[in-house]
């Protein structure tokens, strides 16, 4: 049987995770909000 807690204790967190995460928040994303946004705008 598994003992989570010894598990916990030995996870490592994934460098690619941390450097995704980084890159990730870096960008400028575009939702759908600031789609229709830009379509309310362009109607007026």
């Amino acid at each position: 049987m598994l003992n989570f807690e010894e598990e916990l204790k030995k996870f490592q967190p994934s460098l690619e995770v941390e450097d995704l995460e980084e890159a990730i928040y870096q960008e400028d994303l575009t939702d759908m909000t600031d789609i229709l946004r830009e379509v309310v705008e362009q109607t007026k």
